[in-house]
C-alpha cells in the first residue's frame, strides 16, 4: 500500500465498514475488488457469481474464441493484487434484504454486508418462442459456455449459419463465419446493421463491408419462425421476405437483458433499463433517495452524465465496467467529502471484417453525423456525431490515433461540425441525419444509450403496444397506435 493510500485509509475510510459483498463475479466485480484493496480496505470481501468461473474477459468470446485461436478457458482475467477474497461461484443471488443488509443465495444462505456492490451485468435475450429456442442448433453468445458450444458448431462446418440481429455481437459472429469460410446470412429488422449503435449513415458503411466479404445480409427482414426436423434438430428458418433458409445453426443476437430479477421487492429503483444511481454510483431506492450502503457498476447501471443533459446512461462496454467499478470502490470506503463523480465518456471498439472500429462519446444521442477525415472507399475514416450544434461522439475506422483529439472536443462541448486542421479533412463538411431506430426496438442492443432523466420516470418501452415493438419476429413497418 502506498503512503498516500495509507494516509487516506487512516483519515477517511469509515471504520464501521468491515464486510463488503460484491454480487457479480464479472469484470466490474473484479475491478472493484482490486480497487478496494488498493484503496487500503483490509476487511472482508466476498464475491458472489452465478457462473462457476472466476471473472473472465468477454470481448474475445465473439472473436478469437470462435475462430479457435484462443481457448475459452484462457479468457480468465488476471488479478493484479492479492485480493484475499471469499469467492462464492456457481451460486446465484436470488434476493436482497436491505433492512437486514443481507444477500440471499440460491442455496438458502444469507450473506451479510456493511457495503454492497451490485455488478450482475446482463444476459443474452432469448428467442421469444421457447420451443423453437430449444431446437438443437439454436445458439446464444454471451457466456464462456455459450462460446464453447458455438465454437463446436462452427468447427463442424455447417452448410449455412443464420445470425438473427445485426448488432455488434451478430456482426462479429458473421465476420468469424466468413473468416472460417462458412456461408452466413444476417437478418436485420432495421435498414442497416449496427444501426442501434452507430445510426443508419454509419450502418450503411457496415452493410457494405459485410456484403463485400460475402455475407448474405438481409436488411428490413425478420425471422418469423424456426423449424426443426423430427429429431428436434434445426432445419430451416422462415423469413419475412418470403424466403425459407435451409440452415444448421442459428445464432440469436438480439441484444442483452439486465440481470435485475433478483432485486424484486428489494426497495431499489430498477426496471428493465437497469438500476438507477447517482454520479457517485450509489443506488437510488424506490423513493428516489440515494442508499449510502448500496453501490452499482457496469452494464446494469443507469447513471447521470454531465455532458448528456441529465439523461441517465446505460453502457455495455469493457472500459465502462472497469472505470465505473473503480469509482464505486473508492466511494464505498470514503467519507462523503472524498466522494468522486463518475463521468468518463463511453468508449468501445469492435474488430470485424478486417477493420478496427472505435467509438468515443454517445452516438445515439446525436441527430446528425458527418464524415470529417479519410474516406469510405479507403476504409479509413473518422465520423463526428452532433446534437444541436455540438459534437457528442466520434467513430474511427482504422484511424484510432485520432480518438483523443475528438474526446477533447466532446468534453469541451466543441461546435458541430467540428473545426479541424487535419491534412486529410474534407474541404467542406456535409452533415446528414444520424438515423437511429425507434426507441424500444430490440433487433439488437445499442450498447450505449440514454435511458431517461430520472429513476422514477417510466421507460417509453413500457407502453401498451411495446410488446409488438419489442418482438423481433414482427416485420418492419409496424406502427404502434
Amino acid at each position: 500500500m502506498s503512503s498516500n493510500n495509507a494516509k487516506k485509509t487512516a483519515s477517511s475510510v469509515q471504520k464501521p465498514v468491515q464486510r463488503i459483498v460484491i454480487v457479480g463475479a464479472s469484470l466490474a466485480g473484479l475491478s472493484a475488488a482490486e480497487s478496494l484493496r488498493s484503496e487500503g480496505f483490509a476487511g472482508t470481501i466476498t464475491v458472489i457469481g452465478d457462473e462457476p468461473y472466476a471473472p473472465y474477459d468477454r470481448p474475445p468470446l465473439s472473436k478469437t474464441v470462435l475462430t479457435g485461436w484462443l481457448q475459452a478457458e484462457h479468457t480468465t482475467l488476471p488479478q493484479s493484487v492479492d485480493l484475499q477474497a471469499e469467492w462464492l461461484l456457481g451460486m446465484p443471488a436470488i434476493g436482497l434484504d436491505l433492512g437486514n443488509r443481507e444477500v440471499e443465495l440460491a442455496d438458502g444462505r444469507r450473506v451479510g454486508f456493511d457495503r454492497l456492490l451490485i455488478s450482475t451485468g446482463t444476459h443474452a435475450r432469448q428467442w421469444p418462442d421457447l420451443a423453437q429456442a430449444a431446437l438443437d442448433g439454436v445458439c446464444l453468445l454471451h457466456t464462456r459456455d455459450d462460446a464453447v458450444r458455438l465454437r463446436a458448431r462452427l468447427a463442424a462446418r455447417p452448410k449455412r449459419v443464420l445470425v438473427i440481429g445485426g448488432g455488434f455481437t451478430g456482426s462479429e459472429v458473421a465476420s468469424v463465419c466468413r473468416e472460417l469460410g462458412l456461408a452466413v446470412t444476417v437478418t436485420e429488422r432495421s435498414a442497416t446493421p449496427l444501426i442501434g449503435a452507430l445510426g443508419a449513415a454509419a450502418g450503411a458503411f457496415a452493410g457494405q463491408l459485410q456484403r463485400a466479404h460475402g455475407v448474405d445480409l438481409r436488411c428490413n427482414v425478420t425471422v418469423m419462425s424456426l423449424e426443426g426436423d423430427e429429431s428436434g434438430r434445426l432445419r430451416c428458418a422462415y423469413l419475412s421476405d418470403g424466403d425459407i433458409l435451409d440452415i444448421d445453426v442459428a445464432v440469436v443476437a438480439l441484444g442483452a437483458v439486465r440481470n435485475v430479477e433478483w432485486l424484486r421487492d428489494s426497495g431499489l429503483a430498477f426496471d428493465s433499463r437497469g438500476i438507477a444511481c447517482d454520479a457517485a454510483c450509489r443506488a437510488f431506492d424506490i423513493n428516489g433517495m440515494v442508499t449510502d450502503d448500496v453501490f452499482v457498476a457496469g452494464d446494469i447501471v443507469r447513471w447521470p452524465h454531465p455532458l448528456y443533459e441529465g439523461e441517465l446512461l446505460a453502457v455495455e462496454h469493457w472500459g465502462n465496467a472497469v472505470e465505473q467499478a473503480r469509482t464505486a470502490a473508492h466511494n464505498m470506503v470514503s467519507v462523503p467529502a472524498d466522494l468522486q463523480a463518475y463521468k468518463s465518456l463511453p468508449a468501445f471498439w469492435s474488430r470485424q471484417f478486417g477493420v478496427n472500429l472505435k467509438m468515443i462519446g454517445l452516438p445515439s444521442f446525436a441527430d446528425e453525423v458527418v464524415l470529417t477525415q479519410g474516406s469510405v472507399s479507403e476504409r479509413r475514416l473518422v465520423a463526428a456525431y452532433g446534437y444541436k450544434g455540438r459534437i457528442v461522439a466520434a467513430l474511427t475506422v482504422n484511424m484510432a490515433r485520432w480518438l483523443p483529439a475528438y474526446e477533447a472536443m466532446i468534453e469541451a462541448r466543441a461546435p458541430f461540425p467540428p473545426v479541424l486542421h487535419a491534412p486529410d479533412s474534407s474541404a467542406e463538411l456535409r452533415p446528414v441525419p444520424a438515423g437511429f431506430p425507434p426507441h424500444g426496438q430490440i433487433t439488437h442492443s445499442p450498447n450505449a444509450i440514454k435511458t431517461g432523466p430520472g429513476p422514477s420516470i417510466p421507460s417509453p418501452e413500457e407502453s401498451p403496444t411495446s410488446d409488438k415493438v419489442k418482438d423481433p419476429r414482427v416485420p418492419p413497418g409496424f406502427q404502434p397506435k
